[in-house]
């Protein structure tokens, strides 16, 4: 079930927030080229010790977190061959992989994503194409 909650307006960008009421994250299927990203917090000092307010936070462009979920690719015509009358045409739908893997750390455009909440946190889902650099820990996870 989706729940739209309602629409928070940040100056000068508006940011739509839907709350999802759901149990699991395994349920989550992304369409297309979509990836789901968990954004890391913010840093709230500089390097000299100065607390950031939260209105600066929010006007850095480019952001980065965590892929969480990926979507199955870009998708790509089904080859068919019509020699023989016979065969019934399957289409199978084949797809283009995406770069991003789950545990990613992807650096992307604020403005290109959808804000959800999950459980009480926050997600962002974006277009593979806004994603501009993804660094990949082989050995993170081993």
């Amino acid at each position: 079930m989706l729940f739209i909650v309602g629409v928070a307006l940040y100056l000068p960008y508006c940011v739509y927030v839907m709350i999802i009421e759901e149990r699991e994250l395994a349920k989550f299927i992304l369409v297309g080229e979509r990836v789901l990203v968990k954004p890391k917090n913010p840093e709230t000092k500089t390097k000299a010790g100065l607390y950031l307010p939260p209105t600066v936070q929010e006007k850095e462009q480019v952001q980065s977190g965590y892929v969480v979920k990926v979507g199955p690719g870009y998708p790509i015509p089904a080859v068919t061959d019509q020699d023989e009358a016979w065969k019934s045409l399957k289409e199978e739908v084949r797809y283009v992989p995406l770069q991003a893997k789950e545990g990613d750390l992807a650096i992307y455009l604020q403005n290109a994503g959808y804000e959800i909440e999950f459980k009480s946190e926050k997600y962002v889902i974006l277009s593979h194409s806004s994603i501009l650099m993804l660094i990949r820990d082989e050995g993170l996870f081993d």
